[in-house]
């Protein structure tokens, strides 16, 4: 029976425990930052590419080696932004982490932006949590009580403030150009790459932007070691990670497993099965842009590498399922409606692409499609993949290419004369 395995749920799940100040320093918080500020930022940065420790908001990228990246001896400040938008469908994990153990977070936070030489910190949050941005400012204000943040952060001669900015609930501020622009003020929309944030980013600055769980998974790096972190996981896939199950299970939620479980075990042991006894029909496994994988292809190692393999993804960990009586087409609809509707606009293959594909797909949902229109979608997607500047085009073709291949006979029960 598949059981979790605590680390960055582990005050979380301990009951009574309230996340504040004093409940989390009972539990040995804030240890880790007094760990780090006896290192020099280039050991942690050491550390945390050891670990090989990958983003854990959807790209997969090697923290400690974007961390690396970042550009030294500028004359100017450096960032280290933290993306809070979670803004993919299926996605609630981050949010979990600000409400119930924000100072857990903040450690890691505090640790990352010592490493980086970052005096000021920003944290980019979806403008709906509004009770998790409460928790967090109130973490926050017990740290500058504390004097773990301010001029001098914990008796160092390192100065730190941090601030939350909320942001306006655009999907496309989940990319980190975008975000950094929604920051400086601007409309939020990618930048064109190079240069790379680590070079110019926040106001031209050298900038690091990481996710809330990738943030937080710092400071139990910094507590236990590297090694401890990899011999949690598979290889080049460390650690644990918080998974967000939806859908049509019976016990859906968060919850915090090792890298590599498998993915059918995550499915009917943790989620109980599916509910009311029904079959299964299909999981889509890392958020809604991730490809679908159908009832044969799950029984794999839910990691990075192991979903690329079936040609799928991990995303941001979020395992969306549904059962035999879900009709397909109109998901598939409502999901590249929410993607035309996300896009910025910017790039002519995903604002054209994403309204056309919704309009054919439309046009099914009706009872209107035919093979040709089948054909169009399929080549609507296939002129969006790698033509965009930001990953949102590919977020809608690669569930619509998907779907197509995996249930084409459901498509074709929405042709005109069928």
């Amino acid at each position: 029976m598949l059981q979790e395995t605590l680390v960055l749920f582990k005050n979380v799940r301990k009951p009574g425990y309230k996340g504040n100040l004093a409940s989390y320093k009972a539990e040995g918080g804030y240890s880790a930052l007094k760990k780090a500020l006896k290192m020099t930022p280039e050991e942690i940065v050491s550390i945390v590419k050891e670990s090989n420790v990958r983003g854990r908001g959807g790209a997969g990228f090697p923290t400690g080696l974007k961390w690396s990246f970042m550009a030294k001896n500028t004359g100017k400040p450096s960032y280290l932004i933290v993306n809070a938008d979670e803004g993919e469908p299926g996605t609630f994990k981050d949010r979990e982490i600000m409400l119930k153990d924000p100072h857990m977070f903040l450690e890691g936070y505090m640790i990352g932006c010592y490493a980086l030489g970052c005096h000021h910190g920003y944290i980019y949050v979806r403008g709906e949590f509004v009770p998790a941005m409460k928790q967090l400012q109130k973490a926050i204000d017990e740290c500058y009580e504390a004097g773990l943040l301010g001029p001098s952060m914990w008796g160092s001669k390192f100065p730190l403030d941090m601030t939350i900015h909320p942001g306006a609930g655009a999907y496309v501020c989940g990319e980190e150009t975008a975000l950094l622009d929604s920051l400086e003020g601007k409309r939020g929309q990618p930048r064109t790459k190079p240069p790379f944030p680590a070079v110019a980013g926040f106001n031209g600055c050298p900038t690091s932007v990481n996710n809330v769980e990738t943030i937080t998974a710092v400071t139990s790096i910094i507590n236990d070691g590297a090694e401890a972190f990899k011999e949690l996981g598979t290889p080049n896939n460390s650690g644990t990670h918080l998974v967000s199950l939806s859908g049509h299970v019976n016990k859906p939620g968060v919850y915090e497993l090792r890298m590599g479980v498998s993915l059918k075990d995550i499915i009917y042991d943790l989620g109980g099965g599916i509910k009311n006894g029904k079959k299964l029909k299909g999981v889509i496994p890392g958020g809604s842009s991730t490809p679908v994988l159908l009832p044969e292809e799950i029984d794999i190692p839910y990691d990075f590498d192991s979903l690329m393999k079936v040609k799928s993804m991990m995303g941001s960990s979020a395992i969306m399922v549904f059962d035999e009586d879900t009709d397909v087409v109109k998901l598939l609809h409502r999901m590249v409606r929410f993607y035309n509707h996300e896009s910025c606009g910017q790039c002519t293959p995903c604002r054209e692409g994403t309204h056309w594909s919704s309009m054919i797909l439309r046009d099914f949902v009706y009872k209107q499609g035919s093979a040709a229109k089948l054909d169009r979608l399929k080549r609507v997607s296939g002129n969006i993949l790698g033509a965009t500047l930001c990953a949102l085009g590919d977020a809608c073709a690669m569930p619509i290419l998907s779907f197509i291949e995996k249930y084409p006979e459901e498509f074709r029960a929405y042709f005109a004369d069928a």
